[in-house]
């Protein structure tokens, strides 16, 4: 067994019947509850044209938690390297751990953050899907723009994202410490941390393989409660296995009367088996399972549950049954 720290990955749902204004201001009070509960780092994804998840700058919900907090990490998880000028990557991510030394991590990542085209070429402007050697260009520009552009005397800590061999590689390669996402591809995870540890560089970032393990978590004092705050995400996810993304994010009271299909139950089955679901007895085992069979040096906890304080309610029980700061 490995004693390991706890981090946070807050996506933003837009509620169904709220408003995307209500999720930001909820934001504060969440980044200062996570602090208290003595989570290390929480990090914002990107992401876009989605009705179910806001489209917040993490650079700017960065800037607001560091305003609002004074002890936890923040960072990106992540900026979507596509979309972004290096330069202007580096530059903004520098200013923040200039102005906030020692508490932010600019986590890059490849994926389009959007199922819909039309966005993607938009924030693409115009241009098509990134190729492997533009990826690759662009993160090691923006790594050398920190140094030599940038230099400021506290630098952000970098993390590619990676749910891939071919990104676990990269990152290798950089030398960066990894951040695999078993919970959007729990299949690959295996594969990925291996081919991590066996073609890793050391570098000025990093000076030796350094995982950490994103985990689909959902903790509640009852089995039952579990499988009503799941329902939402669950809902999400059988819009997606459909390959659409214009599913918003239901209340747990309309997501009991949806209808899967065998075939949408089978899946979602088959992923919650891998993630972190259950009591706080239940989660905090399977944590300790992935930590065993992964040797990750950290976990990330993501927690789709549709109300801020349900949301909150979940990472408090995980934080009091762990320890918080050590699954062992």
């Amino acid at each position: 067994m490995m004693a390991v720290p706890l981090s946070v990955l807050e996506v933003a749902m837009v509620q169904a019947g709220g408003k995307a204004a209500d999720t930001l201001r909820d934001t504060t009070v969440f980044a200062r509850r996570v602090e208290a509960m003595g989570y290390r780092r929480l990090w914002y994804a990107e992401h876009h044209h989605s009705p179910a998840i806001g489209a917040f700058p993490p650079v700017v919900l960065i800037a607001h938690a560091a305003a609002s907090t004074s002890t936890i990490r923040l960072g990106s998880g992540g900026v979507l390297a596509p979309h972004h000028s290096p330069i202007l990557l580096a530059e903004q991510f520098g200013t923040l751990a200039g102005l906030h030394p020692e508490r932010v991590d600019l986590g890059i990542g490849r994926g389009p953050g959007t199922l819909d085209e039309a966005t993607a070429r938009a924030l693409r402007r115009g241009a098509g899907p990134t190729t492997d050697d533009e990826y690759r260009d662009g993160v090691a520009a923006t790594l050398r723009f920190l140094v030599d552009e940038v230099a400021l005397d506290d630098l952000p800590e970098p993390w590619l994202l990676a749910s891939s061999t071919a990104g676990a590689a990269l990152a290798a390669d950089l030398g960066l410490p990894v951040a695999v996402a078993h919970h959007i591809r729990p299949d690959n995870t295996a594969a990925a941390i291996a081919e991590y540890r066996a073609r890793f560089q050391p570098s000025r970032w990093c000076d030796s393989p350094r995982v950490l393990l994103c985990v689909e978590t959902v903790c509640a004092p009852t089995p039952e409660d579990v499988e009503w705050l799941a329902g939402p995400m669950n809902v999400v996810k059988a819009g997606l296995l459909q390959g659409r993304g214009d599913f918003p994010f239901p209340t747990p009271a309309q997501a009991a009367e949806h209808r899967f299909t065998e075939q949408e139950s089978q899946a979602l089955a088959g992923f919650r088996a891998q993630q972190a679901h259950g009591t706080p007895d239940t989660v905090v085992r399977r944590l300790t399972e992935l930590v065993d069979a992964t040797g990750a040096q950290e976990l990330m906890l993501v927690t789709p549950v549709y109300a801020v304080e349900e949301r909150l309610r979940s990472y408090e029980l995980v934080a009091t049954a762990s320890a918080v700061g050590s699954i062992a």
